[in-house]
């Protein structure tokens, strides 16, 4: 049976979103320290071969690299995005549709960004473009304005989850797939909440933890840093 282009980039969002999906649970697993780095003893492709010092990574190079996995990741949906958009919709930078042209335009110029220097990617924005808001409600949003030949920055465009959603959204209501409900899966054994890059786990006290001494600030809340903060549980 032969896949229509539209299947075909249904096919591919759905990939970008599993790959994000994954990276992300990778680079939580190796901030917890719970992400196994085994590599082979002697790996062995085609006429290469590697051996085990040569390919092994510490801990600490791991968690360095799992960021840049998971922001990788979170770029190829925004490239995936906007090849699906311009399979099926005939010039998107003019659609009447103004979700389909905001949609387009974010992940063209996320894209464009990132094409031309993956690990410190910088805005490049079109003469026509600047200026301007960009906005799938509830989605994503991108103000251009001033952005052009400034390092790119999540807040600029609402961060990771921002572009999950986008692919989603294109995926869904641009393309028209109808996918079948989500699998019921079991719980995580590990409680988890994640804040930006702020991770909290659910457990018990270690007995050897150090007390520390913090100041509450006037309206109850404790800094905990990079803008976190813990609040009582009533707000």
């Amino acid at each position: 049976m032969i896949m229509t282009d539209q299947e075909k980039h249904v096919g591919l969002l759905s990939t970008a979103e599993l790959q994000f999906r994954l990276a992300s649970a990778v680079r939580l697993a190796v901030s917890l320290g719970t992400q196994p780095l085994d590599l082979p003893v002697k790996w062995t492709h085609g006429e290469h071969a590697v051996r085990y010092e040569e390919i092994a990574i510490r801990a600490d190079q791991a968690d360095y690299a799992a960021h840049f996995l998971q922001r990788s990741a979170t770029y190829l949906m925004a490239v995936t995005v906007k090849d699906a958009i311009r399979a099926v919709v005939n010039d998107p930078k003019t659609s009447s549709d103004l979700d389909v042209r905001a949609a387009y335009q974010v992940a063209r110029l996320i894209r464009n960004a990132f094409a031309h220097a993956p690990f410190a990617p910088t805005w490049s924005i079109d003469p026509d473009c600047r200026d301007t808001v960009f906005e799938v409600a509830n989605t994503i949003k991108l103000d251009t304005t001033g952005l052009n030949g400034t390092p790119f920055d999540w807040r600029h465009y609402g961060g990771p989850l921002a572009l999950y959603l986008l692919c989603r959204f294109t995926r869904i209501r641009i393309l028209g797939d109808n996918p079948n409900p989500r699998t019921v899966l079991p719980m995580p054994k590990n409680v988890i909440y994640q804040q930006g890059n702020l991770i909290l786990k659910k457990g018990e006290i270690p007995q050897d933890a150090v007390p520390v001494k913090v100041g509450k600030l006037p309206d109850s809340r404790i800094p905990l840093g990079d803008g976190h903060f813990l609040a009582p549980k009533e707000e």
